[in-house]
C-alpha cells in the first residue's frame, strides 16, 4: 500500500492531518514529519527520513508539504534516496492527504493516488 508523509514546519499541524486522515482510512500508512528536532518550528531532514524509512514499501510513498523549506528539505532527502520509489506532491495539505489515504487504502497504484491528491487543487469548498 502506497504510504503517505506529511512535511509541516509544525509537528502539531503535520500530526493533525494525520489524525484527520487517518480517520478516514486507518490502514494507509502515515506519518507526520514536522518541526525541528527540539519541538521548534522548521523542518528536519532527520524527521522526513525517518518517516520515510518507517513506512517504506514497494508500493512507494508520496511526500507531501505545506511550503518553503519544507519542500527544499525534502528535495534534499530524496536526493539520498534516488533507489526508492518516493515522490513531493504539489497539493493542498490536508484535503489532499485525505483524499490520497482514501485511494490508497484501496491499495491503489502510486500514480493514482498522485493524480487525486493533485486533483484536490481544483476542488471547491462550497
Amino acid at each position: 500500500m502506497v504510504g503517505i508523509v506529511i512535511v509541516s514546519h509544525s509537528q502539531k499541524l503535520a500530526e493533525g492531518v494525520v489524525d484527520l486522515a487517518s480517520l478516514m482510512a486507518p490502514e494507509t500508512p502515515m506519518r507526520a514529519a514536522g518541526g525541528m528536532d527540539d519541538g521548534g518550528f522548521g523542518t528536519s531532514f532527520e524527521k522526513i527520513n525517518t518517516a520515510i524509512d518507517e513506512i517504506y514499501s514497494d508500493d512507494g510513498v508520496i511526500i507531501l508539504m505545506d511550503m518553503g523549506s519544507a519542500v527544499m528539505t525534502t528535495e534534499m532527502v530524496l536526493e539520498m534516496m534516488e533507489d526508492r520509489k518516493v515522490t513531493m506532491v504539489d497539493c493542498p495539505v490536508v484535503e489532499g492527504a485525505i483524499a490520497a489515504a482514501v485511494v490508497a487504502a484501496g491499495n491503489a497504484p502510486m500514480e493514482d493516488v498522485i493524480q487525486v491528491a493533485e486533483a484536490a487543487k481544483t476542488t471547491a469548498k462550497f
